[in-house]
């Protein structure tokens, strides 16, 4: 057998057990015997690149790294769909449909997750791209094709615009909110919002390891290959898509309503979120016939579920401190099942929102999962009242007893102590984050540890523990490895760039993007404490209370102190103009691969990126060094074939200092 043979061969092998897998749920092979499969193919292909072809499925290991989404103007809008939400409203759109044409209807579960346009020219994906603002919309392509059910070639060479849902698996969406969790990054509020956030990210390979799915759903301009959407669902099938199994034929108003209240029973069982069912005109002939709005179809409407809903107590409402000293009410309450999970708490926002449902302990309410993810209180059942009192907002801190503070135009009481043990943790949690100075061994369950035996109270000790590292080592949980890892982490922290730097800082109204603004527009610390508050308010998308928080604190004097200690143990408060023309790492291209023992990703990424080189996240001939830490895996034998320099922990760090 020659080479192209042979690789033809791996590609139908790989995407038959793809279509197999992701669209039939009928798995040919092994999981083991997949992955030899793709390492087979990825070394022909790197060793054979003239048989390069787009629609390889070793493209959907993930790629290219975008500097923004391009613009997609669509070539028919992706308009969005009425609402009903009852049988009464149900059966008026029935009946205005039928007042111009007779049809069977097609029911389908609506998915909750992010709209999404297919391009396909001779069976090849050559475009995706979200729906926008219905007429104009981003160009996804790079991420769409690192989605196992979403097929880079069709059964059929044709040329085809096909439409539908891209959404997170329950499972997929676990896995990554715990992964953010240990990261000590912020979660996701629910599937739908991790899959639109993932769509967003200009690195591939970022989405390739969140494991979205997809089903489609229609065709666009259908003519010329069905005549009724029924045809078109299963034709969409023949092709290798996806279609979700749950769609019926209903032929008057009550098949209708019968097939949503089945699918309201089912939704509780499926492994993805859906937030109602799909009506639509069968018949394709009688679409333009039924006519449009200027927003939505008239031959189709989306029937929204409600809610599950759930009765509890309130057994007490506790208060949480957050490290800028906002007092959050939290019912604590009876347990109970709302949309298949158990309920215990529920965040009750602040004072006012309290007053406003008029909500009392040991009041029974109505709870439902807003978004069907974050448990809400919807109201009091006030019929079951006997004699509760009015709620009393709580007038010192839970945790110092410091009178709280309303601010002028605020909902939120403050805790203003700043030694308050709650907010100096969640300071020195936020400091220490991924997205902030990123000191890997310096989580939340450490700093409670570190904090309560005195040995870290502000930023400030996080650059002395070295000094009690004996001391540290004694502590249980801890010990010589975890200790040695943990100080070594706290000065890698040290090359972290200005912006986050101030990001970690936690100033009020500071977030990771304002924080980019400031630090590009000013360049050192130096110029921030010369800054007026006119100079502050005038930089582009900073408001008046970004500016008042940032002016304020930098006249503190502690907060100048401690700034004053953070720059002379090596922290960046100026943006480095080094002169990196000379470097070797100055317009080259590395791929990180593995795990490394003494810096994170992002580390790696900056040192890289601080001294001209540029990361992306797969290799190709155009790569110039690989940094492989332990456990690395295809990119690693990638590169070897490519007789890509391959560089170990040490060698990079040399090369830094070279």
């Amino acid at each position: 057998m020659d080479i192209k043979t042979k690789i033809k061969e791996l590609r139908d092998q790989i995407n038959a057990a793809n279509q197999a897998y992701h669209t039939l749920d009928n798995p040919l092979i092994s999981d083991a015997a997949y992955d030899l499969l793709i390492h087979e193919l990825i070394e022909l292909e790197t060793k054979y690149p003239e048989y390069e072809d787009p629609s390889s499925p070793t493209k959907k290991i993930g790629g290219q790294i975008l500097d923004k989404f391009e613009k997609v103007t669509h070539t028919t809008p992706m308009m969005s769909l009425s609402n009903v939400f009852n049988r009464e409203e149900l059966y008026k759109f029935v009946e205005r449909v039928e007042e111009i044409a007779l049809s069977d209807y097609v029911v389908e579960l609506k998915i909750d997750g992010l709209a999404v346009t297919l391009k396909y020219e001779e069976g090849i994906l050559i475009q995706a791209a979200t729906r926008g603002n219905g007429t104009i919309g981003e160009d996804i392509t790079n991420n769409v094709k690192t989605i196992k059910s979403i097929p880079l070639r069709l059964s059929q060479p044709i040329s085809i615009e096909v439409r539908g849902e891209i959404f997170m698996p329950h499972k997929s969406f676990i896995k990554l909110n715990q992964m953010r969790e240990k990261n000590n990054e912020s979660l996701f509020a629910n599937p739908r919002n991790a899959a639109a956030g993932t769509m967003r990210q200009l690195d591939s390979q970022i989405v390739a390891q969140r494991e979205l799915d997809a089903f489609i759903y229609a065709i666009v301009e259908p003519l010329q290959y069905v005549s009724n959407h029924d045809e078109a669902l299963r034709y969409l099938k023949t092709l290798g898509f996806k279609v979700n199994p749950y769609t019926t034929l209903a032929k008057d108003k009550d098949a209708i309503y019968q097939a949503i209240e089945s699918f309201d029973e089912l939704r509780q069982t499926l492994p993805y979120d859906t937030d109602g069912a799909v009506i639509k005109v069968n018949a394709y002939n009688k679409h333009d016939l039924i006519g449009f709005t200027a927003k939505s179809p008239k031959w189709a409407t989306a029937y929204k579920f409600q809610a599950e809903i759930a009765e509890t107590t309130i057994k007490s409402i506790t208060f949480q401190v957050g490290r800028t000293g906002v007092i959050t009410p939290v019912a604590e309450l009876e347990p109970v099942v709302v949309s298949g999970t158990t309920v215990s708490r529920a965040t009750l926002h602040n004072e006012d929102y309290i007053k406003l449902k008029d909500i009392r302990i040991h009041d029974q309410v109505r709870i439902h999962k807003a978004g069907e993810i974050i448990p809400e209180v919807i109201d009091v059942v006030v019929s079951q009242r006997s004699n509760q009192q009015p709620f009393e907002m709580i007038q010192a801190c839970p945790i110092c007893q410091t009178p709280l503070r309303r601010l002028e135009g605020e909902a939120d009481h403050y805790c203003m102590n700043e030694s308050c043990d709650a907010k100096m943790i969640g300071q020195l949690i936020h400091f220490a984050s991924r997205v902030a100075m990123d000191i890997d061994s310096l989580g939340e369950k450490v700093i409670e540890s570190l904090y309560e035996k005195g040995f870290i109270k502000t930023i400030t000790d996080i650059y002395k523990l070295s000094r009690y590292q004996e001391s540290i080592e004694t502590l249980p949980g801890f010990g010589p490895k975890k200790v040695e890892k943990l100080l070594l982490a706290i000065e890698h922290s040290k090359a972290q760039p200005f912006h986050k730097v101030l990001f970690g800082l936690g100033i009020k109204h500071i977030g990771a993007k304002v924080s980019k603004i400031i630090t590009q527009h000013f360049q050192s610390i130096e110029n921030m404490y010369q800054a007026s508050l006119e100079d502050i308010q005038n930089i582009h998308e900073i408001g008046p209370e970004i500016a008042n928080s940032l002016f304020s604190t930098l006249k503190k004097s502690d907060f100048v102190e401690m700034i004053s200690y953070l720059k002379s143990v090596g922290l960046h408060f100026e943006n480095v103009q080094k002169d990196i023309k000379k470097h070797a790492f100055n317009g080259k291209t590395f791929v990180l691969t593995g795990k490394l023992e003494n810096y994170s990703r992002d580390q790696a990424s900056d040192i890289i990126e601080s001294l001209g080189g540029k990361v992306t996240s797969s290799v190709s001939k155009q790569t110039d060094y690989v940094l492989a830490g332990s456990d690395a895996g295809t990119k690693l034998k990638k590169a070897e074939t490519l007789e890509i320099q391959i560089l170990d922990e040490d060698t990079f760090k040399d090369m830094t200092h070279a």
